[in-house]
């Protein structure tokens, strides 16, 4: 599909009431998640096994631990990967109501054959994960299962005003929603989640800093939407679909000005983009960022609080 035509149409449905559950029909029925099994899978293996990777790179195990999601989605793949991991709690939040419980039921049954991965990834037996999946599974419901699983949604609700109290988290993360949110949303965010963190608590956030426009239309690049000014992006950037364009730089600049310390990060930059850049138009906001800036297309950060050792 068209970029443009996406943009329009994902425009329109941003200024209807009922347009954000009519967007979430057509992506189920069209678009990324009308094969649920292999959205399921991918959330694992793409996602899921990447955040912890860099968490046993910290050493930081999530056995007992409470957690933190921000923006949960459609299928709570991540917490209930952490909760097969041992965690005790995981608080999700999600700015309008996306998740529907039973959705549950479908993410941990497709989760069983990933369980040996899973286990060997957070460092437990396996043993372990196949009793939790088992105890899990053995909910009647949906519901069920996200309260044995110690998962409590939040939605519609502000991870950046949790009413949490202080010091009541070990673990705030993210996967692929920090590049949809405004600036000052997410200097809140980081804020709340400093506030939050207990002694040694980590956040961890994954972000996907590329034009997501070029996933419908693969006649665009990942920084296509980096030629149009501000005032030319106001036209293609809707509320259902919101880009703030950011560069990895003012990812853990945002940390950092929250009074976290990054301790560790992965970047991928395209090596094709680094060599087309002099060809491609950058509109004049971007072109103080380094030529890296500009071509990498995803970051994952870890940062603890500022003082720690």
């Amino acid at each position: 599909m068209n970029w443009r035509i996406k943009g329009c149409i994902q425009g329109v449905l941003s200024r209807l009431p009922a347009g954000a559950r009519l967007n979430s029909l057509l992506q189920s029925l069209l678009g990324g998640r009308t094969d649920e099994a292999r959205h399921i899978d991918l959330k694992f293996r793409a996602d899921w096994l990447t955040l912890m990777s860099m968490l046993q790179r910290q050493k930081f195990g999530v056995r007992d631990r409470v957690l933190m999601e921000i923006g949960t989605g459609w299928l709570p793949v991540l917490p209930l990967c952490f909760a097969l991991a041992g965690a005790r709690q995981v608080h999700s939040y999600d700015l309008h109501r996306h998740l529907i419980p039973r959705a549950a039921s479908t993410v941990l049954r497709q989760l069983e054959p990933q369980l040996s991965e899973l286990a060997q990834a957070c460092g437990q037996p396996l043993s372990e994960v196949v009793s939790r999946h088992a105890w899990l599974s053995a909910a009647t419901d949906g519901q069920g299962i996200l309260q044995r699983a110690g998962i409590e949604y939040h939605a519609p609700a502000d991870a950046s005003c949790t009413g949490l109290a202080a010091g009541a988290v070990d673990l705030v993360f993210s996967n692929s929603v920090l590049e949809h949110v405004t600036k000052s949303q997410l200097a809140a965010l980081m804020n709340e989640s400093a506030r939050l963190l207990s002694d040694g608590g980590l956040v961890l956030h994954s972000v996907n800093c590329g034009d997501h426009y070029a996933y419908f239309d693969r006649s665009i690049t990942p920084i296509h939407y980096l030629r149009f000014t501000t005032r030319q992006w106001r036209r293609w950037n809707n509320e259902l679909l919101f880009q703030n364009r950011l560069r990895p730089r003012d990812f853990t600049a945002a940390a950092e000005g929250a009074g976290l310390r990054v301790v560790s990060q992965k970047r991928t930059l395209r090596q094709d983009l680094l060599e087309n850049l002099p060809h491609t138009p950058i509109a004049p906001e971007f072109q103080h960022y380094s030529a890296d800036e500009l071509c990498t297309t995803s970051v994952t950060f870890v940062a603890q609080a500022g003082d720690s050792s």
